[in-house]
């Protein structure tokens, strides 16, 4: 018998149709919605901020390389240390609570953060030290626990920077070396490096710690008034998310800086020489698409760095009246103009 409905006249026909259309949406919906909470989610574990990620932009890259595409087939959080380092655990725990399939990082401490938060949840590391000789791992080739990836180097790499500094800027005989968290191994560890590499370039070193945000004027002070021919920055996740105020502070004063990162010659720093920081970030992509197979990261060997990089700004070499030999410029990787 057929019913009315708003002035139309409906057969059971009609009825049973409307019915099968609302069921087949309503599936529909669920079957999308159900999609959606499948999608990988990974965790970026970032020392950078939002503004100065070293980490974001490349591994995006490899991952869009690898077939995946964010909000598509994967999805990203993000968090950033941005300089705040007592947050670390706190965004670590964070990241762990969300129930995310792997966690990526980019500095030791990140790293400790990550491995304290969780021994389950696979850990990524995207550049870093020695993640044997910090405890995250068994041995390189076989680490066993639950995190894998690439190692960075940089500390081995003080004595490179040193020669390279010297050749840049021959009359260097006095550096002054800015470092944060002096009794961290790794710092000790890289002001070891360069302490012994110094003496075979006839060059004397002098220690300057910035522990807080609010010491940089006690350090910069320091350094003025030591008067150094050039400044070497450590590579520490707490002075990369400050670079542009090391930057300009180098170029008011006029100092040739040495940097093991890009990105601080790309804010106007002189020049860095280290791993490439966006090829072992999107290299990093590889390690997630491992995991997300199937793979553990137990059976899963560390990398070292296999592209290493030599930055120089020319631009900034003039604002401070340096000319760099051409011998050196000729063995640049890439040259800021």
């Amino acid at each position: 018998m057929s019913k009315r409905f708003f002035g139309l006249t409906l057969s059971p026909l009609h009825f049973a149709l409307s019915s099968v259309g609302a069921l087949l949406l309503a599936l529909s919906v669920s079957a999308q919605a159900q999609q959606a909470r499948k999608l990988p989610r990974i965790g970026l574990l970032d020392p950078g901020s939002l503004r100065a990620s070293a980490l974001l932009a490349p591994f995006r890259e490899g991952l869009r390389e690898l077939g995946y595409i964010e909000g598509k087939n994967i999805l990203i959080e993000h968090r950033y240390i941005d300089g705040k380092l007592d947050r670390l655990n706190d965004l670590a725990a964070e990241l762990v609570h969300t129930k995310i399939d792997v966690i990526v990082t980019q500095s030791p401490r990140a790293t400790r953060a990550a491995h304290q938060a969780t021994r389950t949840i696979p850990i990524v590391m995207a550049g870093g030290g020695d993640p044997v000789e910090q405890g995250f791992a068994e041995s390189l080739a076989r680490p066993g626990g639950n995190l894998t990836g690439l190692s960075s180097m940089s500390v081995e790499l003080g004595g490179k920077r040193l020669e390279l500094f010297k050749e840049a800027v021959p009359r260097i005989s006095r550096i002054a070396v800015l470092g944060s968290a002096a009794s961290s191994a790794v710092v000790i560890r890289q002001l070891k490096d360069i302490e012994s590499a110094a003496p075979a370039f006839g060059i004397q070193i002098r220690f300057v710690e910035v522990p807080r945000p609010g010491d940089f004027d006690n350090a910069f002070a320091d350094i003025a008034k030591a008067r150094p021919h050039g400044l070497f920055i450590m590579r520490t996740p707490f002075l990369r998310t400050y670079l542009q105020r090391v930057t300009d502070f180098a170029e008011k004063n006029r100092l040739p800086t040495m940097y093991d990162d890009s990105g601080y010659v790309e804010a106007g720093g002189l020049m860095s020489y280290g791993a490439s920081v966006a090829d072992l970030s999107r290299r990093a992509a590889t390690y997630v698409d491992k995991i997300l197979k199937g793979r553990k990261p137990a059976d899963l060997p560390v990398e070292q760095p296999t592209k290493f990089e030599l930055v120089i700004n020319l631009k900034t070499a003039k604002q401070i009246g340096l000319a760099i030999p051409p011998n050196v410029l000729a063995r640049a990787d890439r040259v800021i103009r």
